[in-house]
């Protein structure tokens, strides 16, 4: 009942004219940024991160939460009718669903896209709802040793999960901790990697990081690949849902859902499982397996789903342990950081109108959604029709503009243009972007804890080995590293056997 109270104080706060309006921004903003070609949500809440800086913690972080769902919303029309994610989740949608607005069923993809998006998100938002403050009580155990094991824990999480590499994710998040060391080390007073320019005293601004690597670097990789991929966009065809239609994407959205939500709110989650899984699911189900691959509308309608209840999933970990699992988590966990402001138990404690009033405003905005998105879909779509080269050249101004009213200095700009190379680079070479961001932020925060437990166990360094809940996660750790291993050796030697008895 505690989180049924503290939910309804959400509402209370979520529902003045004021916060209504500013999850109406959100919802507005983030799918306008969200259906345009390439751009996910990561990118979407990257780029708009710098609009919040004038504005208290409340409402900011309602307006991120209208963003984030928005971004996730857009990005599915961008997916069906240009056959363009803005993520690897959103793969599935686009495979399906572009097949299906090639066949002038391109209403009906969108259409069971967006309700199937509601469905989840206001589930999984329940769940987030009960789960989190659970999660939050049993994180006030945690102490120093606890959560600096938390974050390596989200090293190699991010490392080894985001990417098709293991080592390339690593360089990435060696880079991000590089970056995360710039400054002057609050513990010898000495200046680190600053090159004596004292605008890099207090570090590089994580949001600066987030948008030169994601948003600034995304624009340029996309802008130096139109002409290779210029894309068709699929006119808008067809009714929107069928009765067959309804009847054969319900019961997909249900289990969707039920994929998404739990996988998302793991430590080691993330959208991109659930939503193969729920591809794969579907297809075994389907009385009509011979339409995958052509246009099945349960190839849209469970994966979709699936993508949207990781999203709420996703904030489970981030509000109550500071555990970002994906890249658009990293992104978010920087503008708590904007605000001084560490998710994790505390948080509940310490701001509980703000944890409340932001799970409040998901529920308000996913409605907010439904309605925009259903009539208005038709409008979003012109927007793909803007000429590329304006809009890309836009985003990085209006990128520039956002971090000069951070910085005020040329350094912010020279930094912040410097890294959207970088993160071009990155994508060029196949290095994942995500481990950079979580290693720039969450690096400081892990030396910081780090060097407490040193302090208070006097230089005992076992200490994060002899304490129940920190060997734990060590253990969770190990086997997130070990187990992909061991699979793939196992799966080697069944493939050998199976050629040398077919010998």
């Amino acid at each position: 009942m505690d989180a049924v109270n503290s939910l309804m104080d959400g509402f209370a706060i979520a529902l003045t004219p004021g916060n209504l309006g500013w999850a109406l921004l959100g919802v507005i903003l983030g799918t306008f940024v969200g259906v345009l070609p390439g751009i996910g949500p990561a990118l979407t809440v990257a780029l708009l991160l710098p609009i919040t800086y004038s504005l208290d913690p409340i409402p900011a972080f309602i307006l991120f939460a209208g963003i984030y769902y928005g971004g996730m919303y857009g990005g599915s029309t961008t997916s069906i009718l240009l056959n363009t994610p803005g993520e690897s989740a959103s793969i599935i949608t686009a495979l399906e669903g572009n097949k299906m607005a090639r066949k002038g069923r391109g209403a009906a993809a969108l259409a069971t896209a967006a309700i199937g998006s509601f469905v989840a998100g206001t589930i999984a938002t329940i769940g987030l709802t009960f789960v989190a403050p659970a999660m939050a009580d049993f994180a006030r155990n945690f102490g120093s040793p606890e959560y600096f094991m938390i974050m390596v824990l989200a090293f190699t999480t991010v490392s080894t999960l985001l990417g098709d590499s293991r080592v390339r994710g690593l360089v990435s998040l060696f880079m991000g901790l590089a970056l995360g060391l710039v400054g002057i080390d609050l513990l010898t007073s000495q200046a680190r990697y600053t090159f004596g320019n004292q605008h890099l005293f207090g570090g590089i601004d994580v949001v600066t990081i987030a948008v030169g690597l994601f948003a600034v670097g995304e624009t340029l990789w996309i802008a130096s690949r139109l002409r290779s991929t210029p894309g068709k966009v699929q006119p808008i065809q067809g009714k929107w849902m069928t009765r067959e239609d309804w009847r054969r994407s319900w019961k997909p959205w249900l289990r969707g859902t039920a994929l998404g939500f739990p996988i998302g709110s793991l430590p080691a989650g993330g959208a991109e499982v659930p939503t193969f899984l729920s591809y794969s699911l579907e297809k075994k189900l389907s009385k009509h397996p011979e339409e995958f691959g052509h246009g099945a509308i349960e190839g849209v309608a469970g994966p979709e789903a699936a993508n949207n209840a990781s999203a709420a999933g996703t904030l489970v970990p981030l509000l109550t342990l500071g555990l970002p699992t994906t890249a658009t988590a990293a992104i978010l966990l920087a503008a708590f950081q904007r605000y001084n402001l560490n998710p994790g138990p505390q948080l509940f404690d310490s701001s509980p109108e703000l944890v409340w009033g932001l799970i409040a405003s998901l529920y308000i905005g996913n409605l907010m959604l439904l309605v925009l998105n259903l009539p208005l879909v038709g409008v979003w779509v012109k927007l793909l029709s803007i000429p590329r080269p304006w809009l890309y050249s836009g985003i990085l101004v209006f990128a520039g503009l956002g971090t000069w009213a951070q910085s005020q200095s040329v350094t912010g700009l020279i930094v912040l243009y410097a890294l959207g190379v970088l993160g071009y680079m990155m994508r060029r070479f196949g290095i994942p972007v995500g481990p950079c961001v979580v290693g720039a932020i969450l690096g400081p925060l892990a030396e910081k804890q780090f060097r407490t437990a040193m302090q208070i166990n006097q230089n005992d360094w076992t200490v994060f080995f002899t304490r129940s809940l920190s060997l734990s996660i060590f253990l969770i750790t190990v086997l997130i590293i070990v187990l992909p291993v061991v699979v793939g050796t196992i799966r080697s030697r069944m493939a050998m056997t199976r050629a040398e008895s077919n010998v």
